[in-house]
């Protein structure tokens, strides 16, 4: 992965994430990069140090943000609350999001991540920015907070670019992926252990997975479209793809055989139009199964047939 930016501050939000790590990393070959996180985990720090990473913690829940610079070019928040304490993810979500702006106001502009889980399941529909938003994840037990928090927190991203006057850019991530996990490596790993996968009985189960270098690729252009009160987009790649078949092209690669468990409670289709990000940003270049070969190639060599 290639840095965005050059000789810029920016600081990294939820740096230990599997999303954020990868850019994090990245980006400190040519930047000034603070991590911030809990860091419960020493190697996940260890790692962001190793990289050039200044590690800086904090507490989003308490709104402990007082270690992070005050005027860095730009805020990358790619926090995630997922404790299921409605309170705890609710008060990181919502507080912990008006702490950051407040704290960090004088930024040239702020990306808060979003997901694509905010939308209202609503089958095989293709969502725009504007379609109705819903608990699309409190059908898994294991997330029951995330999208209410998601949502909350959206809204206090555009309530703090307006209190602050911090140019924001809200986008809602589709399925990240690449060689440090997501959801289509998960899957990986239940093909090899013979588990079911879960999909949506309304098949097919069908999203738009992104990878690592296009998520990189697409931040300079996503901080270029923030405005006052925050601009909106979806986030994923141009691909349109499926659970049943990205595992079926995985079940290609290493000659593993997916079973498939049809079931109401798992989360229906998030299909969504990205035409407002292929205007703001561009188009995502890594085709999906280009990105799955290689997250394959990073995570799981000794699989590939």
């Amino acid at each position: 992965m290639s840095s965005a930016f050059e000789g810029k501050t920016i600081v990294v939000v939820g740096a230990t994430g599997q999303v954020a790590q990868p850019i994090a990393e990245a980006l400190a070959a040519n930047n000034t990069v603070i991590g911030a996180a809990r860091f419960h985990d020493e190697g996940k720090r260890s790692a962001l140090e190793a990289a050039g990473v200044t590690c800086v913690a904090i507490d989003l829940a308490t709104g402990d943000v007082a270690g992070l610079p005050e005027a860095p070019d730009y805020v990358l928040n790619f926090a995630v609350a997922k404790s299921n304490d409605w309170t705890r993810d609710l008060d990181a979500g919502v507080g912990g999001t008006i702490a950051l702006m407040e704290h960090m106001q004088r930024a040239q502009a702020f990306l808060h991540c979003s997901s694509t889980a905010v939308y209202k399941p609503m089958g095989h529909e293709i969502f725009h920015e504007d379609s109705p938003l819903g608990d699309n994840h409190g059908v898994w037990p294991f997330l029951a907070t995330y999208s209410t928090a998601k949502i909350a927190a959206e809204a206090a991203a555009r309530y703090g670019s307006r209190r602050f006057s911090l140019k924001t850019t809200i986008a809602r991530l589709s399925v990240p992926y690449g060689s440090f996990g997501g959801w289509p490596a998960i899957h990986l790993e239940m093909m090899k252990n013979g588990s079911p996968i879960p999909v949506h009985s309304n098949q097919p189960s069908i999203y738009h997975p992104i990878h690592d270098d296009d998520i990189a690729a697409m931040l300079p252009g996503l901080l270029r479209a923030a405005e006052i009160g925050a601009t909106t987009v979806n986030w994923g790649g141009n691909d349109a793809v499926s659970i049943e078949q990205w595992c079926g092209y995985l079940g290609e690669l290493t000659g593993l055989s997916p079973t498939f468990a049809p079931t109401e409670a798992t989360i229906d289709s998030v299909q969504v139009n990205l035409d407002r990000l292929h205007a703001l940003v561009g188009e995502t270049t890594v085709s999906w199964k280009d990105g799955f070969r290689r997250m394959v190639e990073a995570r799981r060599p000794e699989l590939l047939v």
